[in-house]
Parts: C-alpha cells; sequence; structure tokens
C-alpha cells in the first residue's frame, strides 16, 4: 500500500514539473514571437535549467539561444539607429551565444540508445554563429580600450576558441578566417600586459600570421620565454625578430647581450657584421662590432673601427672606452723595459679616450677609475693621480 502510494506521489510530482516545463517554454514562445521581454524568456529557460532534470534538454537550450539572439538584435538595431546602448551588455550577450551554441552541440553530439549520432542543430547553428563572430573581436578590443585585460583576454580567447569546436567543424577555421591572426595579436598582447607568460605564449605561434603587428608579437613571446627562463626559444625568437626587423632596437641588443654573458663573442660579432649589411652607419651595430672586437682580443682592428666610429659619432660614449681600453690592453702586450717611447706613446693616446669617457658617462667609474689611474700613473701626472686616489679609496 505505501508502496503504491509512493509510486503515485511520485509520478503526480514528474507530470506536475512536466506539465510546469511545458507551460514556461510556451510562455517562452509566445515571447520570443513579440518584440519585447526577450531577457524574461532567458531568464523562463535558466530557470528550467537549475533543475538537473532538465540539464540536458536541448530545445531548452535552443530557446535559450533564441531568446539571447533577440536580446542582442534588439541592442543592435537601437545602436545603428545612434540610440545609448550600453555596449558592454551587448558584446556580453554576442559572448554569450556562442556558450549557449557550443553547449548544444555538445548535447547534439550524444548518442541515442543505438549508438546513433543526428545532428539536429549543427549546420544551422554553426551558420548562425559565425555571423556573429566579429563580435568576439570588437568585444574583445573594446574591453582593451577600457583597460579590463582579463576580460577582453576572454573575448579573444573565445573566437580563437572557436576552431576547435566540433560546432565549427569544416569550417576550418584557423587557416580561413582572416580575423584570427590579429585576434591571437590581441590575445597575446593581453597576457604580455597581464605579465602573464603562459597566455602571453598561449596563442602566439598564430600571432605572428598578423603582420602589421608582428614586431610587437615577437617583442612579447621573447620577454614571456626569458620570465621562464628558456633560454633557447628566447634566443630562437630574438633571432627571427632580428631576421624581420634588422633596425629594431630591441632585438639586435638583447642577442648581443645573450651572445656575450655566454662568452660567444665570435657570434657576436657576426651578428654585428650581418646587422652592418642592412645599414652600414648605425652607430648601435657600429658600437656591436667595436665591442666585440676588444672582447675578441682584437685591440688593433678595434682601436683602429672605434677611431672611425668616435669620427662618424662624436657621442657614442662607449666608444671612447673602447678605444681607450684597446689602447691600455695593446701597452700590456709590448715589453716595459725595450719600449719605453711607445708605452707612454700609447698612455698619451689612451688619455683623451678615457677622459671623455668620463665626462659621457660620470657613473660608470668603475670601468674608468682604475684605467685612469694606470694612465696618470705612467703619465707622472701627479695632481690627477692624487685626484683618481681619492676617489677610488672612497
Amino acid at each position: 500500500m505505501y508502496g503504491r502510494l509512493f509510486l503515485t506521489t511520485l509520478l503526480a510530482l514528474t507530470m506536475t514539473t512536466a506539465t510546469a516545463q511545458r507551460r514556461q517554454l510556451q510562455e517562452a514562445r509566445v515571447i520570443l514571437k513579440g518584440d519585447k521581454d526577450y531577457d524574461k524568456a532567458e531568464t523562463l529557460m535558466t530557470n528550467l535549467l537549475l533543475d538537473s532534470a532538465n540539464i540536458h534538454n536541448q530545445r531548452i537550450y535552443d530557446m535559450w539561444l533564441l531568446a539571447v539572439e533577440k536580446q542582442y538584435g534588439q541592442l543592435n538595431e537601437r545602436m545603428y539607429k545612434k540610440e545609448t546602448v550600453d555596449t558592454t551588455r551587448l558584446f556580453d550577450l554576442a559572448r554569450r551565444m556562442f556558450c549557449i551554441g557550443e553547449r548544444l552541440d555538445s548535447l547534439d553530439m550524444v548518442p541515442d540508445k543505438k549508438g546513433r549520432v543526428t545532428l539536429t542543430y549543427r549546420k544551422d547553428n554553426a551558420q548562425r554563429l559565425l555571423q556573429y563572430l566579429p563580435n568576439l573581436l570588437y568585444g574583445g578590443t573594446y574591453h582593451l580600450r577600457k583597460g579590463d585585460l582579463q576580460r577582453a583576454y576572454d573575448f579573444f580567447e573565445q573566437y580563437l576558441d572557436c576552431d576547435r569546436q566540433p560546432l565549427f567543424t569544416g569550417y576550418d577555421l584557423k587557416n580561413k578566417d582572416a580575423r584570427m591572426g590579429e585576434t591571437a595579436h590581441w590575445a597575446t598582447y593581453c597576457g604580455y600586459r597581464m605579465n602573464n607568460p603562459e597566455l602571453t605564449l598561449r596563442h602566439a605561434e598564430l600571432a605572428k600570421r598578423y603582420e602589421p603587428k608582428l614586431e610587437n608579437t615577437l617583442q612579447y613571446t621573447a620577454e614571456a620565454w626569458l620570465a621562464q627562463k628558456d633560454e633557447t626559444h628566447y634566443v630562437e625568437t630574438l633571432q627571427e625578430g632580428f631576421r624581420n626587423f634588422p633596425q629594431s632596437p630591441y632585438f639586435f641588443p638583447r642577442l648581443m647581450d645573450s651572445f656575450s654573458t655566454k662568452g660567444q663573442y665570435e657570434e657576436a660579432l657576426a651578428l654585428a657584421e650581418e646587422a652592418l649589411k642592412t645599414d652600414s652607419l648605425n652607430t648601435l651595430f657600429m658600437l656591436g662590432k667595436s665591442t666585440m672586437l676588444l672582447n675578441l682580443g682584437r685591440y688593433e682592428d678595434c682601436l683602429d673601427y672605434t677611431q672611425r666610429l668616435i669620427a662618424f659619432d662624436g657621442l657614442a660614449t662607449e666608444a671612447f672606452y673602447n678605444a681607450g681600453t684597446a689602447l691600455l690592453n695593446i701597452v700590456l702586450k709590448l715589453d716595459s723595459r725595450k719600449q719605453k717611447k711607445q708605452i707612454t706613446k700609447l698612455y698619451r693616446q689612451a688619455l683623451p679616450y678615457m677622459e671623455t669617457y668620463r665626462k659621457l658617462a660620470p657613473q660608470e667609474q668603475h670601468k674608468w677609475g682604475e684605467a685612469l689611474y694606470r694612465i696618470y700613473f705612467n703619465l707622472n701626472m701627479g695632481k690627477e693621480f692624487d685626484e683618481i686616489d681619492q676617489l677610488l679609496k672612497r
């Protein structure tokens, strides 16, 4: 008796729930045939989905998608008429359509009891949603301009994720959608601005397709590899950047620093020579060659080249240090007993270079201090020697 009563009660509750569901679906249909209260129709559907019994009901998702699309269309029409519109809400509705459509598609793919998959919604929904795809890019750039980097990134990510969604099978968005590269660039930029190397790198390869911002993309990528302490990929990215943008002030000096830190002076010199082929009068490139000649111990070559550099650019600060240091190192090769006159001559040559360097870079005492101490001592410049001696003792 009690068992029958329980089953009867359960059946009654099930029927009541089903009746309520049909009533809410019917109410939503009526609303959607009109021209207002589309947000109410959406609420009816989201309330139905609060019941776990409805979570796999495709009709509810289909109705929900239509309700959101109607709201978007209504706002878009008002914007077209140049009426005041909540732009944030407009873009949020566009993004929500994709979230709902992709969820509906995942339900559409569930096999029936016989293992068969019948895609009822995919074709129409894919065509339908692709019309709104650019709005994910526009929504991302909108939030980017407002400074909301995370929200902007989420929009760009939603756009890029469409390529892997089964809903858009056959469209090959990654290779056929011209906006993919641009969207990937902005996603990479957001990751960089948020100091998140993982997000910066996630779509960096695709972002390289967007040529107007390729230089920036490569810079963000290099910084991300550096933050992850991945020296190999860091250098590879710098090399790619230099190949594409040899005149950029970013790639060349960092490549030179990377080679120099590892003692790879021949590689650094080769890089400087390659750079000079693109611009033989670029002071930065010339200084790079001068410094590597010095590091390689080719002091006569360094002096000769650096003198030409100084004649071309008298404000190339480090060039004066290189010239003075080259002369001091040449001195070390000579016999102090047999070549005194030549040694004195070299110290006199080094003097103006190192004093000029001191004037141009007073903060670099650790570089010019010992050099001038040595020069003043060997040239018997008592007053100057005493001054530098006291300075070094502080």
